[in-house]
């Protein structure tokens, strides 16, 4: 499923980091927010060399969710890679 275009522009658009993080309080549930967090950890984490099961025991998550991460980083044309080396 991709991600509404005028939902992305209008994140794009607020250039406010607290209105931002308002923003995104009122579109996602506490959960949701914790998911994305903690993708971005992990994602943070692979990039540095950490091995899976490090972050597993880290971060109490099972290796399913780490591999999916993984195999972000393993695309060269990753954006999210380009962003974590920049």
């Amino acid at each position: 499923m991709a991600v509404d275009h005028e939902l992305l522009k209008v994140i794009l658009s607020i250039d406010n980091f607290d209105d931002l993080n308002l923003f995104f309080d009122d579109i996602f549930t506490p959960a949701e927010l914790e998911d994305i967090s903690l993708r971005w950890k992990l994602l943070k984490d692979l990039n540095k060399g950490l091995a899976q099961r490090k972050i597993a025991e880290k971060y109490g998550i099972s290796l399913c969710k780490i591999t999916r991460g993984s195999k972000i980083l393993k695309n060269k044309d990753s954006i999210v890679l380009k962003v974590l080396n920049s």
